[in-house]
């Protein structure tokens, strides 16, 4: 893999998350445009809508993998890039909530971008440095994700949405141009697609007789369901804790904390992936995970808060990359794709259940038992993970042994 490509990779996917995130935070104000609407519509419909374009993304993510193996992936690449640039343009011209439901489930369908540019820059990667420029390319997403709402937010007021959804829309074509103009895709010597072709059923039971990989993959699903619980009630519970005016700001600040935490370590748990393993690396992430998600139900003040989301979101960071890494040093080249895709629908299907469960959990105990079942699915995973994580240890020890006594064996005879 060139320096180039990881470079043009990373810039775009910065601009293509920062501006596929620019809309969260008006989008239910945008909806109240269309009409004089009940609050409670509102609120009804802004879930609705912001979460149909995950539910989509996850049935078709395996897809674009899939096509990604067979057709090339800087194809997929600049097919999603340009299609969820001409959604986001679309939608300054809705005039129902309809209309923004169709378009943001059309969006769904072609959220393949960032793990399709995953998938690019690991097929290119020697499985040595697999974690550290994974690490590095997720850097270029969480910082997108972190400056687009905030971006968004200030557009919105300034310029009005109708003008944020043109400059979104020019943003992400620029940056899918870029990626057309400054990538090439190098297809690794050791691959013949012809030779390796899989049926998806095959995929499939490839992944269910590696049980590490499989729980790598329920692990996406459960990290994001815990991450994702506490978001739609963090403004609430940040308002608990404080008289301040400012409540939305100190709560986007509590959530931006997290990113941040997360920016800062994702590079630094990848290359100890590399040196350590990145499975054991995951454990030791999920274990600290837990460990700083608890604490926040028992805060007093904001400031507490923002710490230990900030702690949070460093334990958090090696999960994603290390996941990855995982993945391309244990399944076949010429199916990465394919199985990433399955990875990140886990991941798209989190971020439905997370704010589902969290807002039934907050709505029939409290917002603090958000954070103390959202611990205790962490500690579990962690738990589970840790058997089979050793299970997987004892079984390659005996079998190294195994091979060490049938070469001892031999050269005694």
């Amino acid at each position: 893999m060139t320096n180039k490509n990881l470079t043009v990779m990373w810039i775009a996917n910065f601009f293509v998350a920062a501006s596929a995130t620019m809309i969260l935070p008006f989008l239910s104000v945008y909806i109240e445009t269309f009409g004089d609407y009940p609050a409670d519509y509102v609120q009804r419909w802004s879930g609705i809508i912001f979460g149909v374009t995950f539910l989509v993304a996850f049935i078709v993510a395996p897809l674009w993998g899939r096509f990604g193996d067979k057709f090339g992936r800087k194809k997929i690449l600049l097919l999603t890039g340009y299609g969820i640039a001409v959604s986001i343009l679309l939608m300054s011209f809705v005039s129902t909530v309809w209309e923004l439901f169709l378009l943001r489930m059309f969006m769904g369908v072609v959220t393949g971008f960032i793990p399709t540019s995953m998938a690019l820059i690991s097929a290119q990667t020697n499985k040595e440095e697999a974690g550290k420029v994974l690490g590095t390319l997720q850097m270029g997403t969480v910082s997108g994700g972190l400056f687009g709402p905030l971006l968004g937010g200030i557009l919105a007021d300034s310029i009005g949405f109708t003008y944020t959804f043109l400059i979104t829309f020019v943003v992400i074509a620029l940056a899918t141009s870029f990626v057309a103009l400054g990538i090439k895709e190098v297809k690794p010597a050791d691959v013949n697609t012809e030779k390796y072709k899989r049926s998806m059923k095959e995929v499939v039971i490839l992944m269910l007789r590696n049980r590490m990989l499989l729980m790598v993959m329920v692990l996406s699903l459960v990290v994001q369901t815990a991450n994702f619980s506490i978001q739609p009630q963090l403004a609430l519970y940040v308002g608990e804790l404080t008289q301040a005016e400012n409540v939305a700001f100190l709560a986007g600040m509590a959530f931006s904390a997290t990113g941040l935490g997360n920016l800062a370590a994702t590079r630094f748990w990848g290359i100890r992936g590399d040196k350590m393993g990145h499975d054991k690396i995951i454990l030791i992430c999920l274990i600290l995970s837990a460990a700083a998600f608890l604490p926040q139900a028992f805060v007093t003040s904001i400031w507490q808060l923002v710490i230990l989301r900030f702690l949070f979101g460093l334990a958090l960071g090696g999960i994603i990359p290390c996941a990855t890494a995982y993945i391309r040093q244990t399944v076949p080249i010429e199916v990465q794709g394919e199985v990433l895709g399955y990875n990140q629908s886990f991941r798209f299907l989190g971020n439905v259940t997370g704010p589902v469960a969290g807002g039934f959990i907050a709505g029939s105990f409290s917002i603090a038992s958000v954070f103390y079942s959202s611990t205790i699915l962490l500690t579990l995973m962690a738990v589970i993970f840790y058997i089979v994580y050793r299970t997987k240890r004892n079984f390659q020890k005996g079998r190294n042994m195994y091979a060490f006594n049938i070469k001892r064996k031999k050269f005694n005879s």
